[in-house]
Parts: C-alpha cells; structure tokens; sequence
C-alpha cells in the first residue's frame, strides 16, 4: 500500500475514478476566490427564500472552511456524471410499465387517447444523489484511513453543506464556472453533480482551471425562459425554474407560471443549449442515475391524481421527493394550465373540487382559467360557490376575472 505523499495521491485518485467519480480534483482550504460575488448574490435578496443561504454561519463558512473542519488541510472535489436530456426520446414507456407492475395503491394509467407529459430535470430522473454519493464518498475516506493507518478528520458534502461548490471546482481544475453558473468541463459538459471532501491531510493540490471558455456566447442567457440568469454568473432564484418547482413552498408567482412551461421538477434549459454539452449529448452517464423512480416525461394527468401513498411510494429513493405531494401536484396543475389541452378539464376539476392541499386547488383554478372556455368556467363558478379557503378563493375569482 502506498505511504510516499505522491504514491498516495495517485492512489487516492484512481480509487475515486473506481468508484465511479469521473472527475477528481484537489484544492487547499483558502477563501473561495468567488465569495465576494456570493455576499453580493445574498445582500440583493436572489437566494429568494431559502434562508438557511443567508445566516451568518451559512457565509462565514463559505468565507473559511476551518469553521466547519479545523483541521482540514486539503479539499478533494468530485465530479460523477449523469445522463443528458437528450439521450432518451421514449421513456415515458417506462414509466407506463412501473405503475402497472406495481401494488393497486399506485393508480392505473386509464388515460384514453394521448397522455400529456410534463419535463423532469435529467439528474432527477434516477436514484437521489443525496443518498448515492455520500457512500461513495465514506468509502474514498475509508480507502485514504487504510492506507495511512489512522483515522483522518474529515467531512463530506454534496449539496448539502456551507461551502461554494463550483467556485472550490473551479480551483481544483474541473472546469470552469459557465454563463449559466454551471461548473462545465471541456471533456465532460456540465451534466455531473458534485462531491467535495474536506480531509484533515495534506495532498499537494491541482492548477486551477483559469480558462473561461463561454467566449463571447450568450445562449443560455438568451433562452432562459424566466430571464433568471444575471450578467454576474450568478441566478436570481426567484425567477429560476428549479428554484420555482423545487425550493418554492408557497404558490408560483402569477407573472412567472406561464414561463414554466412544461417543468414538474427543474430545468435543464440553459445546459441543453449550452454547445459543450452538445457535443457530449449523446455520453451515458453513472448507472445510478439512469431512468429508474422518476422518468423524463411524467404523464401529468395521471399525477395529478397522486395520492400521498402513491406519490411517497412513486418516487422512493427519487430526488422528486423533495418537493412534496403538495409543491409536485402544484407544479404538475400549473403544466397542465399550460398545455391548454381540453382533455386536461376533469383531471383539474377534481383537484379544484377535492384535494386536501389547498394550494393543489389554488393552483388547479389557476390552469383551468388559463385553459379557458364554457366547461372551465363552470366549473370554477361551482367551486366558487363551495370553497372556503380564502387563498383559493382569490385563485379561482382570478381565473374567472372576477373582482
């Protein structure tokens, strides 16, 4: 087993390939060149409501990683690949053939005539990142503590901790930070998600990837359905897509719903046009993250029927789950809205007239006003005259342009 320092830090890094990281990078603890242009992100209120990104902790760690390990001394950033959105054209097969061969708590699809599909973001639509790299990344450590034979303080994140991820990416040569925020790599694009190890040992680090290599290119900027991203490379997440259909816990905003489109869960937009993923569309990505809970193209007529049951049993283990019965069913409402597709009236209906989460209802009325017509009008006159919550209520006068 290797002991010398270099030895060491080949072995590390081919360990991690082995376990699946197709990317792997060593920077040291320093302030994140980038922090300054987070504070400013935050003083300017674009993290919308996802406070815990404000709290004095949530910025003095970004600024100093020994606030979360004193002892750390190198950082190791990973890179694992997942599929692009461009690879499976088809697979809301796949999702036909899950809830048919599951329990009779998941509803049937006895949709009659052509299903209306809505768009989950590509790194959705396998198992939950959250619970896949954590496990990896304990057995990397495990590997390092094997072969120096002690225990090394560390700690591990992916998404989930006080630190600039991309900004400490960028530092240990995995790419560059893209016009669209994403890290982007010259060989991989930009579909990957990202795993950092703070290690109380010392490795000796990697260049820094210096080259901006977006040129003069605007694309992603230019198709941004919401306009969210800012000339700075940063995102204001109150217009964001994701940020909407994902960390939103409240009702989309009124001038924003028809901008999301199709979107159940994320965006994948400004990567699907960006030309370094182009080039890589058609390059498979880890296993892990393969089409399995969740597929690309939800038939949003049978999900707005969901269940509690059948929803948490839908998506065990899918990165969906985050979101909620209630902000899933209010996002698929809102894509239905805009489909404007007649057959999508009864689906709305019930959920105007019997889901328990308001917000689903508020929502509900919003699309069937946005849909139109002598059938959605009178519907939404019927549970005008039975509603009692006063926020759907606004909705529902709303759709029907009712003062």
């Amino acid at each position: 087993m290797p002991v010398n320092p270099c030895e060491l830090r080949q072995a590390v890094k081919a360990e991690a390939h082995r376990l699946g990281f197709q990317l792997v990078g060593i920077t040291t603890p320093d302030q994140p060149a980038h922090y300054n242009v987070y504070q400013r992100w935050v003083q300017a209120g674009r993290h919308a409501q996802m406070d815990y990104l404000a709290t004095d902790r949530a910025l003095e760690c970004r600024q100093n990683l020994r606030l979360i390990l004193p002892e750390c001394r190198s950082i190791l950033m990973l890179g694992i690949r997942y599929d692009a959105p461009e690879i499976f054209s088809g697979t809301q097969h796949a999702r036909s053939s899950y809830i048919e061969n599951e329990e009779d708590d998941l509803q049937p699809d006895t949709n009659e005539g052509k299903p209306l599909y809505g768009r989950v973001a590509a790194y959705a639509w396998g198992e939950d990142y959250h619970d896949v790299l954590p496990e990896r990344m304990a057995a990397l450590v495990a590997f390092i503590e094997s072969n120096v034979g002690y225990k090394v303080p560390n700690r591990w994140y992916t998404d989930t901790g006080p630190i600039l991820e991309r900004d400490l990416a960028q530092r240990a040569g995995l790419g560059w930070i893209g016009k669209n925020t994403c890290l982007i790599n010259p060989n991989l694009g930009s579909y990957f998600l990202l795993g950092t190890i703070l290690l109380g040992l010392e490795f000796r680090p990697d260049e820094p990837f210096e080259h901006d290599r977006c040129g003069s290119c605007t694309r992603c900027i230019d198709v941004c359905p919401t306009a969210c991203i800012l000339p700075d490379r940063t995102i204001d997440s109150r217009r964001c897509i994701s940020y909407l259909t994902i960390e939103l816990k409240g009702s989309i905003p009124h001038e924003l719903r028809k901008s999301t489109g199709e979107w159940v869960f994320g965006c994948d937009v400004c990567q699907q046009v960006c030309p370094w993923n182009q080039r890589f569309a058609s390059m498979k990505g880890d296993p892990a993250f393969s089409v399995r809970h969740t597929i690309s193209q939800p038939d949003l007529l049978d999900d707005l029927g969901l269940t509690p049951q059948s929803f948490n049993k839908l998506f065990k283990g899918s990165p969906l789950k985050r979101s909620k019965r209630r902000g899933y069913l209010r996002n698929v409402a809102v894509a239905l809205g805009n489909k404007a597709d007649n057959t999508a009236l009864s689906p709305l209906s019930n959920a105007l007239q019997e889901d328990a989460e308001p917000m689903v209802r508020a929502h509900a009325a919003w699309a069937l006003g946005n849909i139109g017509g002598d059938s959605a009008r009178a519907e939404l006159l019927q549970a005008l005259e039975f509603e009692r919550d006063e926020a759907v209520l606004i909705e529902i006068r709303a759709a029907l342009e009712i003062e």
